[in-house]
């Protein structure tokens, strides 16, 4: 086994997730993450846990999906019984066909989500990790071998995660001590939110392995202006790409996609919270330096915003402020490299993706 495999676990288990003696642990993968499962399940063991696998096969889920009734969709309870008994996720992603539930339809998988919803909310309040493992199929959809796309996974997930944090904190500092955020990206993005009295999270490699952003949620009827997210996001087996949206009063009001435009009416019409922002996420891993088509990695980009419609994180929403509530959650990324500001209460904190405090501004 690769040593890189076991030490991408040991974040996991150690870093990430805080296994314990006696917690219940759920670790969900497909089989070509078998290595690293394998890897998670005798470190669990060693720190006492106790350890159940499922299998997170896309071809069993489009098989469900497409033959289902999606107007009779319910919240599975066992799932959800399940989720309540565990004291730790683990979910890795490890794709051989990233395609693979294109033909699902949209509506299908919007009924999903609303039915699932109750289960995300619950698998929220747990200690949870969501990583890659790196297949082939992720490695074609990125445009890179499979040995290079290797070697940028375990360099993205290995950082010196306490001197991350010690980066990243500059810029929540700034956030938390901003009200209004300017952003403005070419001719086309110019878009304002408020953050006042909403907390910034240092991602830190916990929660996503690999972190490097930090993020808060906008107050919710306080995003006005136009976004052009110039880097396409895959969703449902599908690139969505050239989206551009307009909001007046923190709602989507006018939405575009010059790709599979299809999706995002799923998307949007998933229920009311899905017209309205979750998210503010900066992208600060200097590690990872390459779109490769996976949210995960990409939206922690240097050089990048990214804002999610949807549901929002309780834990960035201050007391005074309404956390926006949906199944979705839908993270679209602006290219903040050139021609781009970022303004906090009218002051430039990063220009054409560097930022005030580094040496470059």
């Amino acid at each position: 086994m690769d040593p890189r495999i076991r030490e991408h676990a040991q974040t996991v288990v150690d870093h990430s997730t805080r296994v314990e003696k006696g917690d219940n642990v759920v670790v969900s993968a497909p089989a070509e993450a078998e290595d690293l499962v394998t890897a998670v399940c005798e470190l669990v063991g060693e720190r006492g846990g106790y350890v159940v696998t499922t299998s997170a096969n896309p071809r069993f889920m489009r098989a469900f999906l497409r033959a289902a009734d999606h107007e009779e969709f319910e919240t599975p309870s066992h799932q959800l019984a399940l989720v309540e008994e565990a004291d730790v996720l683990i979910n890795i992603r490890s794709e051989m066909n990233a395609s693979e539930q294109s033909d699902v339809s949209p509506e299908t998988n919007a009924a999903w989500r609303r039915a699932n919803k109750p289960v995300q909310v619950e698998a929220l309040s747990k200690r949870w990790c969501l990583t890659q493992f790196p297949a082939k199929g992720s490695a074609q959809l990125a445009g890179m071998s499979t040995e290079a796309y290797e070697n940028f996974v375990y360099d993205a997930v290995s950082l010196d995660w306490e001197k991350q944090a010690e980066h990243q904190q500059q810029m929540v500092e700034l956030l938390d001590d901003a009200d209004e955020v300017h952003i403005k990206s070419g001719d086309e993005t110019d878009v304002t939110m408020s953050v006042a009295g909403n907390i910034t999270i240092n991602d830190k490699g916990e929660h996503n392995l690999p972190g490097g952003e930090v993020f808060t949620a906008p107050v919710k009827d306080s995003v006005d202006g136009e976004v052009y997210f110039d880097l396409p996001l895959y969703r449902q087996g599908r690139e969505v790409s050239g989206v551009r949206v307009t909001f007046e009063e923190g709602k989507v009001v006018e939405y575009s996609a010059e790709r599979n435009e299809e999706v995002l009416d799923g998307v949007f019409n998933t229920d009311e919270g899905a017209r309205y922002l979750g998210e503010l996420g900066i992208g600060m891993n200097r590690n990872i330096d390459q779109f490769t088509y996976n949210m995960l990695f990409d939206e922690k980009m240097g050089d990048t915003v990214h804002m999610a419609v949807g549901t929002a994180y309780p834990e960035t929403v201050g007391e005074e402020n309404e956390v926006n509530e949906s199944a979705e959650h839908v993270d679209m990324i602006v290219d903040m490299s050139e021609d781009s500001v970022i303004e906090l209460d009218g002051e430039v904190v990063q220009r054409n993706g560097t930022f005030v405090f580094e040496e470059d501004f």
